[in-house]
């Protein structure tokens, strides 16, 4: 919405900064921050006050989860109000790709709120039923795929892109729609299933969100991209500002859910924020690169995955339990140690991640 504010530019006053995609990625992460800062504790108020009992904690869970009973789910309204709000003030609002991960973000926020009133409402871990949540989420990333295709510069629709092979392009044709349902379906999922320690999924997702920020303004500049030897793709460098309200959104509710935390995300946040994720990884047209930033997102799924097809197979266990986070709580390890070393193990394939834009 400010961008606008360059029609009373003569070229060199203040009103010229509008102009520049980081000046209002700047913008954006504080004005989120402040959000987060100046909202969390009201929101966590009002949240304490309607949930009661706050979120339920499972009974076959850890033993040291049931200390946290009675503190309320839903954060995930701070960080998408947070990043919305930036979002809308900053970005410049007839980019379609924005609009596109806005859309999805939000949509999946709604399927996370309406599981989490149900979970809360009944007070059981019980929410919307599986089979909605995914065939709603596939519609909505379909209609994601199919968006970000139409704005994708001929020669890329519907192609996939590799990193390293930067010349290799594998055509999908009309199978890029449901790899795009995979790519954000899969992502929105993963998030949610790490989400289940305090701090533990909203920092990995802060780093990735700063990943797919660069990579973002990268493919969206020309001198970069011709740096770099990657595909160009006109506009999504406008995606730096979602990811810098993300980022600042994400800061402003670990304020709150850092150890012990005083609210959760919940379903709201994780799903919204993992849809989001792939949402940027399928308009900037690298969706494999996100498998290496979202590694440990990756590794929390497969743990589920593993563990439902083993212990069906065999009825025995693989983990002791899952997700493998909770494999290492059963070990022994302190939830501070998990937390701390799972960001470690994000930074890490943050760099790999970036690496690929150069390697080849």
């Amino acid at each position: 919405m400010l961008y606008w504010l360059t029609a009373l530019s003569d070229g060199g006053d203040f009103f010229n900064l509008f102009r520049y995609i980081t000046f209002r990625a700047g913008g954006a992460f504080m004005t989120a921050l402040l959000f987060g800062f100046i909202f969390g504790l009201p929101l966590i108020n009002v949240l304490r006050r309607k949930q009661g009992k706050g979120q339920p904690i499972r009974s076959d869970g850890p033993a040291g989860h049931f200390a946290k009973a009675g503190t309320p789910t839903m954060g995930g309204l701070l960080i998408v109000g947070a990043l919305t709000t930036s979002t809308l003030l900053w970005a410049r609002l007839d980019n379609p790709f924005i609009w596109m991960v806005l859309f999805v973000t939000l949509s999946f926020a709604l399927i996370g709120f309406a599981d989490d009133y149900a979970k809360v409402s009944k007070q059981n871990t019980n929410g919307v039923s599986g089979k909605i949540r995914i065939v709603l989420g596939i519609l909505i990333a379909a209609i994601a795929g199919f968006w970000a295709a139409q704005y994708h510069p001929e020669g890329l629709d519907n192609q996939l892109a590799l990193p390293i092979f930067k010349n290799t392009l594998i055509n999908l044709g009309i199978l890029f729609v449901p790899f795009s349902v995979i790519v954000i379906v899969g992502s929105a999922n993963a998030v949610n299933l790490t989400d289940g320690l305090d701090g533990l999924a909203i920092m990995p997702v802060m780093i990735a969100a700063g990943t797919f920020g660069v990579i973002a303004y990268a493919v969206g500049r020309t001198d970069f991209t011709e740096y770099l030897d990657v595909h160009y793709v006109p506009q999504t460098g406008e995606l730096l500002i979602f990811t810098m309200g993300l980022i600042g959104g994400g800061l402003g509710f670990l304020w709150y859910n850092a150890p012990p935390a005083a609210v959760f995300m919940g379903d709201t946040g994780s799903l919204a924020l993992g849809g989001a994720l792939g949402a940027i990884a399928v308009a900037t047209k690298h969706e494999i690169v996100l498998a290496i930033v979202g590694g440990l997102f990756v590794v929390e799924a497969l743990s589920v995955i593993i563990q439902v097809l083993y212990f069906k197979r065999t009825g025995k266990r693989v983990f002791l339990m899952a997700p493998i986070h909770h494999h290492y709580e059963k070990k022994g390890w302190a939830e501070p140690q998990i937390v701390i070393r799972f960001w470690i193990i994000s930074l890490i394939l943050a760099m790999i991640g970036l690496a690929t834009l150069k390697v080849r």
